[in-house]
């Protein structure tokens, strides 16, 4: 009998809404995710200990334990500790920086992950990767995905307003990011997976075509299913690939060159995306991200992040070396400086009209 389907890594639980959060401790009480009670909650110092006095009662088997920062080290401290407690999971509470710590924790010590998290600052609340910093830089260590994903959006919009803008631009750069898949698939022969190209092109459309704003919960569910939707896409791929094209090697560079003074993530993202698709003469879908952007108070212009024109070529030039072997619009189009230069000149010039 032939296998006619596949198999897709995804959560068996996903609840996003307003107080979600209610019901943690009856969605960790799953037997799929915990038999005894016995739970790891690995938090923040900020977002996550100040939801442990609000869910503690409800969960008397938890252990809680702090996450100094977001780096190599403390991912493996953090594996080291709860190893020792016979856990049925880990539950990373808060931010970015600690779901992706105790994504690596419970990696490491083989127990399943739920993500609870605080802010919607970028895709990988759902991903199989964890970011980390170490000593050379950042690194990404693959994972498994998360077993389930909880998010209250009456926590998001407690949040500061930057990480929803944040998770906006890295939502909206998949929309370049596959259109790279695609020019690789062309001019390269590389393998695209059309699901996984789906999931993510549409989550960006998604978050693209919505009239709402960053306190609307309407759109603040939009988003927050299109960050997971991205994350489970790019379980699909194997890789990282319906999620990062130039828009991420623009990004990395900027993290590389000025690594001070670099914005954030989602929105270095972003722009480089808007970026990205003026290169490959999308000029309608540029503008229009460039709108979107604005009117979600993105940068679409590197004078708005505090860098110069000069400064923004320097970064565009250096961004393919920061995912060598990654085909992309500025592989294909493999620009001089003053062609850089010229283009950035363009495109300032057509989002401006």
């Amino acid at each position: 009998m032939p296998v006619l389907t596949r198999l897709i890594p995804s959560p068996v639980v996903v609840d996003i809404r307003p107080g979600a959060l209610d019901d943690l401790a009856s969605v960790l009480a799953d037997q799929r995710i915990s038999h005894s009670g016995k739970l790891a909650v690995a938090i923040s110092g900020g977002s996550g200990a100040k939801l442990r006095d609000r869910l503690a009662p409800a969960m008397p088997g938890a252990d809680w334990f702090e996450v100094g920062g977001g780096t190599l080290d403390d991912a493996i401290k953090l594996a080291d500790v709860m190893k020792k407690g016979h856990y049925d999971a880990v539950v990373g509470l808060g931010g970015g920086k600690i779901i992706d710590c105790a994504k690596f924790a419970a990696a490491r010590i083989g127990l399943p992950l739920v993500a609870v998290a605080t802010n919607l600052s970028h895709d990988g609340l759902c991903s199989p990767v964890a970011t980390l910093d170490n000593d050379a830089g950042r690194g990404s260590y693959g994972v498994p995905n998360p077993i389930a994903v909880i998010i209250d959006l009456d926590v998001i919009r407690e949040a500061p307003v930057r990480f929803v803008r944040s998770g906006i631009g890295d939502a909206l750069s998949n929309i370049s990011a596959v259109a790279d898949w695609e020019l690789a698939n062309r001019e390269k022969g590389e393998a695209i997976d059309g699901l996984a190209a789906a999931m993510a092109r549409q989550a960006g459309e998604a978050v693209l075509r919505h009239p709402g704003g960053v306190g609307d919960d309407a759109f603040l569910q939009v988003l927050a299913e299109g960050l997971v939707l991205t994350g489970i896409s790019m379980s699909v791929a194997g890789d990282s690939r319906p999620a990062s094209g130039a828009c991420h090697e623009i990004n990395h560079a900027f993290d590389l060159l000025f690594p001070k003074r670099a914005a954030s993530h989602g929105e270095q993202c972003g722009m480089g995306a808007a970026f990205a698709m003026h290169l490959r003469g999308a000029r309608e879908e540029s503008a229009y991200m460039a709108e979107v952007l604005h009117r979600h108070g993105l940068p679409v212009l590197p004078e708005e992040i505090g860098f110069t024109v000069d400064e923004f070529v320097q970064v565009v030039e250096f961004a393919p070396s920061t995912r060598p072997g990654r085909y992309t619009i500025l592989e294909h189009l493999d620009l001089s400086t003053d062609q850089i230069r010229d283009a950035y000149a363009d495109y300032a010039k057509a989002i401006g009209s």
